[in-house]
Order: C-alpha cells, then sequence, then structure tokens
C-alpha cells in the first residue's frame, strides 16, 4: 500500500457565490459613474440651449425690420442693416446711457474691490474681538432682498443729498456687492501661505504695505472673478436705478434706457431698435466674461486647495 494514500487530502475551493467579485463592483461603479456623467452632459445641454437660443434670436433680430421679426422670426435677416443700431445709438440715446453705466459700473466696482477686500482681509487673517460678528454681519447682506429696502433706501439717499446723482447710485451699488465680495474674498485670503506674510514682517513691511504689496498680488485670481461677478450683477442692475435716478433721464443707466425703449416700441413699432439696443448691453458682458474666463475659473478652484 502507498503511504501517501492515507493522508487526509484537502477538500476543493468552492466558488463563493454569496459577495460580488472586485470586477463586478468596479463595472457597476464605472457604469454609475458613466450615467451620471450622461445626465449631466444632457442638462448641461439643455440648459445651453435655454441660455444660447434667446440670445441668438436678439441678436438676428437686431438686423431686421419689424416685419421680418414678425413674419418670420427664426430665419436669417434679408440683409445686414446696421441702421439699426445707428438708431439706437443716437436717437434712442443708448449711447448715452452705455457711457453711464460704464463710469457707475467702472467706479462702483473699483471701490467695491478697494473696500471689500481690505475687509475680507483683517477678517480672515486678524484674529479680534468680535471678528466673527462682524463678518457674520456682512454674509447676512445675502440673504436681504434688495426690493425690501427699496423705499427706505430711497429716503436715506434723499436726505443725504444723493438723490437723482450717480454718486449716490454709486455708492449703493457698493454697500450691496460688499456681502457677496466679503464672503468669498475672506475665503481665498485664508488659503495664503502665512509664511510670505510672516516673512515680510520680519523685513520691516508695515500692514498696509504688506497688504497692498504682498497679499494682494498674490489674491489676484480671486480677485479678477468676484471683480467680473459684480460687474456683470451690477451692469444688469434695474431696481435700484429705476428708484434713485428717476427723475434725471440724462443720468439713466442702460437698463432704464432699453426699458423705455421697450415702452416706446409698442407705440412706435421700432422692434429692431429694441432688439439692437439689447444686443448693445449683452455684447460687452459677454466679452468680458470669454475674455476672462480662465481667470475666473483660476480664481473659483485655486481658493479650494489650500
Amino acid at each position: 500500500m502507498n503511504p501517501q494514500s492515507t493522508l487526509p487530502t484537502a477538500p476543493a475551493a468552492r466558488p463563493q457565490t454569496g459577495a460580488p467579485s472586485a470586477g463586478r463592483r468596479g463595472k457597476g461603479q464605472r457604469s454609475e459613474v458613466r450615467l451620471l456623467a450622461g445626465l449631466g452632459h444632457v442638462a448641461l445641454a439643455v440648459w445651453a440651449v435655454i441660455v444660447i437660443v434667446p440670445i441668438l434670436w436678439t441678436f438676428l433680430a437686431s438686423f431686421k425690420n419689424t416685419t421680418e421679426i414678425f413674419s418670420s422670426p427664426w430665419t436669417l435677416p434679408g440683409e445686414l442693416r446696421w441702421e439699426n443700431y445707428a438708431r439706437a445709438w443716437t436717437k434712442a440715446n443708448v449711447g448715452r446711457y452705455f457711457l453711464n453705466s460704464v463710469v457707475v459700473v467702472g467706479f462702483s466696482t473699483f471701490g467695491t474691490m478697494l473696500f471689500g477686500s481690505m475687509a475680507a482681509y483683517v477678517l480672515a487673517r486678524y484674529k479680534f474681538w468680535g471678528n466673527r460678528a462682524i463678518y457674520y454681519l456682512f454674509v447676512s447682506g445675502l440673504a436681504f432682498p434688495v426690493f425690501l429696502a427699496l423705499v427706505p433706501l430711497f429716503f436715506v439717499v434723499k436726505n443725504l443729498g444723493l438723490l437723482d446723482t450717480h454718486t449716490g447710485l454709486v455708492l449703493v451699488y457698493i454697500a450691496y456687492s460688499l456681502p457677496f465680495t466679503i464672503f468669498f474674498l475672506a475665503a481665498f485670503f485664508k488659503t495664503l501661505p502665512s509664511s510670505v506674510a510672516e516673512a515680510g514682517m520680519i523685513d520691516g513691511c508695515s500692514h498696509t504695505r504688506l497688504f497692498f504689496q504682498v497679499m494682494l498680488p498674490m489674491a489676484k485670481p480671486g480677485l479678477i472673478s468676484v471683480a467680473i461677478f459684480n460687474v456683470i450683477g451690477q451692469w444688469a442692475q434695474y431696481q435700484l436705478p429705476l428708484v434713485l435716478l428717476s427723475n434725471a433721464k440724462d443720468k439713466w443707466v442702460l437698463t432704464q434706457g432699453i426699458a423705455d425703449i421697450s415702452v416706446n416700441a409698442g407705440y412706435e413699432a421700432d422692434w429692431s431698435g429694441l432688439f439692437a439696443a439689447l444686443t448693445i448691453a449683452i455684447l460687452p458682458m459677454i466679452i468680458v466674461y470669454a475674455v476672462f474666463q480662465r481667470q475666473i475659473q483660476a480664481g473659483l478652484t485655486s481658493g479650494a486647495v489650500k
């Protein structure tokens, strides 16, 4: 007898049917990711259509005459009628309103970024009593709708003697843009390395010089992002100018001028001039966003990783 035949043999391994294999789990996760990515692409495509189609239609309608706008709204214009833009720019005073908007938005954005960055830097980098209370007081302005303050704001600006002036509108724009600016930049300033600030203080920098010459250039991506958002928001503002510049037509901004053109278009049938004015108002913001798109994305993502 062979002695090895008496040794017990190990039972054959049986496949485990209860738990899924790693390959199956990996395939399931990949299919789930592909499904979510597909749904996300569909949602983005739908959103792009909702946004792009009205803008494209407005741009095409700006080159048509009134008959083409109503008879064939979805066709290309028969010819490029640049006189629609000339008529809107001169006859409808869009040129004056455009210049007023540039002046108001330029000064208000500069003031918002200056005061907002200074306040955000102090609240983010300095520890003092009441720091969090002041920060939350600023941030609470994000939840305060503009239209709720229109009546008291009107009387405050009137008592200051700034009603129907660009100065009053600029100050109000700055006040209503500060909450978002401070909320965004405070989180951004926290991500900047403290070693650079300490090295600057050792080299003899004052707090003011440290902020303007060291920390502010390091926060350039965040500053550009917030500045673009403020420009777009203030450029499209209508409620505040309507209340604060109601009796000074020569100081109206672009949104007020377009609203006035839309009212008059119903009586004069100058719909092509209205769409030309809308295109003049829309194109600058599209160009600004297209030019600074990379800077905006860099500013939104650089503050997320320390």
